[in-house]
């Protein structure tokens, strides 16, 4: 118990002074389901104690979610209420760091009417748009981890009992995090170094294509002329810099919206807004998913790609290789912060203007000038393997080998 709580306090010190990096005087939002209740005052005290003035909880659950899905009326789903979409906004507008904890149960809505769950999944993201465009823009400090719940760690490890599955999942959260190190910030400092070096050396290419070949996927991805590789950090408006991900092990750009062609199948599951989506493959023509198929989840897919017209392009394609931490635990995770960082992956729906070489600061017509995608959505899942090649191609059509066999040449 004192082995698990000491790095219990180095995982939440890590989150707060790495991480999210809070500062002296910053508000900081805490977005969590209530089952992370125990880890969300030791967050509390870490951000107090790193200079916090205000620590404020959004507090959700899915047990509530999923009775509104089934029982409220249809009218009701279409609603938001204003005042907490306009206090986010409001509080990033002044400068909060955000913090959000991620406890996906793949399973919850899985036997709820999906015409319902899309009438409501689009009126939240429609009222947030105003909000998530600070957090998708790096104006503020923001962070994303996770925390096991009774439900995620029985999809992980349904073979032990709770008590066990549980134990079993955080000892892999401290792992793949790096808590367990010895000095996780060291460590930490030399990921990103890593990281960054792979960044540098894309950024130097200036490749006009990337070709994905492997089982079920062949598919090339026109970049935006003027995208940036990114990798694990990244500077808010006001200079701070902070980790959005942990974990994280990708590099990522921006794809130009019309430039996607061919065919991608997903390689792990995908879970998507309390539900399953796995065996699914897309057919890309001029940027946009013209088709569409899936072995589970068919309607969640098709309701996922009708959002808006932006959620049939692409937003993001990132490179993670096969010999990752995260993909030699030989777990699936159901979790899309932890399965995207054990596999190449791509994003369906809008893209970070960060991507872009000064995308931060253009008008949406500049960005959409330069392949930059808007959608309410942005949805990643993941498509390498241990097969996976993957071809950078210049403007003159040569091309240099980045991938084989799933890993870095």
């Amino acid at each position: 118990m004192e082995t698990f709580e000491h790095y219990l306090d180095k995982y939440a010190e890590l989150a707060i002074r790495v991480g999210l990096n809070v500062q002296k005087d910053q508000t900081v939002v805490i977005m969590t389901p209530i089952a992370c209740a125990d880890f969300v005052r030791k967050l509390t005290k870490k951000a107090y104690d790193a200079g916090a003035k205000d620590v404020v909880i959004d507090w959700d659950d899915d047990e509530v979610k999923a009775l509104r899905m089934k029982h409220a009326p249809e009218s009701t789903l279409r609603e938001y209420p204003m005042w907490r979409a306009n206090g986010m906004e409001e509080m990033a507008k002044e400068g909060a760091a955000f913090l959000q904890i991620y406890a996906p149960n793949s399973d919850l809505l899985k036997d709820v009417d999906q015409e319902r769950v899309a009438i409501s999944s689009k009126t939240t993201a429609t009222a947030r748009e105003g909000f998530l465009k600070y957090l998708r823009s790096n104006q503020v400090n923001w962070l994303m981890v996770s925390y096991p719940t009774a439900e995620w760690s029985a999809k992980v490890f349904p073979e032990l009992n709770e008590q066990e599955r549980i134990i079993k999942l955080w000892e892999q959260i401290f792992k793949l995090t790096r808590v367990d190190k010895a000095d996780p910030v060291a460590a930490w400092n030399e990921h990103i170094a890593l990281l960054t070096a792979k960044q540098d050396m894309l950024n130097t290419k200036r490749f006009k294509q990337l070709h994905f070949k492997g089982e079920g996927t062949d598919l090339y991805i026109e970049l935006a002329p003027k995208h940036l590789w990114v990798a694990a950090g990244s500077e808010s408006k006001e200079g701070t810099f902070f980790i959005p991900n942990i974990p994280t092990e990708e590099v990522f750009t921006m794809p130009a919206r019309n430039g996607t062609n061919g065919t991608v199948r997903s390689t792990l599951p995908l879970s998507y807004q309390g539900s399953l989506i796995d065996g699914f493959t897309l057919t890309f023509e001029n940027g946009r998913v013209i088709e569409a198929t899936a072995e589970v989840g068919q309607e969640v897919l098709n309701k996922m790609l009708d959002m808006d017209e932006g959620a049939r392009y692409l937003g993001e394609v990132a490179l993670v290789p096969d010999d990752s931490p995260i993909s030699n635990s030989g777990l699936i995770y159901y979790n899309t912060l932890f399965d995207e960082n054990a596999s190449c992956h791509i994003a369906l729906g809008n893209s970070y203007p960060f991507t872009i070489e000064g995308g931060t600061t253009m008008s949406a017509e500049e960005l959409a000038a330069n392949g930059y995608n808007k959608s309410l959505i942005h949805v990643d899942f993941m498509i390498g393997s241990a097969d996976m090649e993957i071809d950078g191609l210049y403007e003159d059509g040569t091309h240099e080998p980045l991938f084989r066999k799933g890993n870095w040449v």
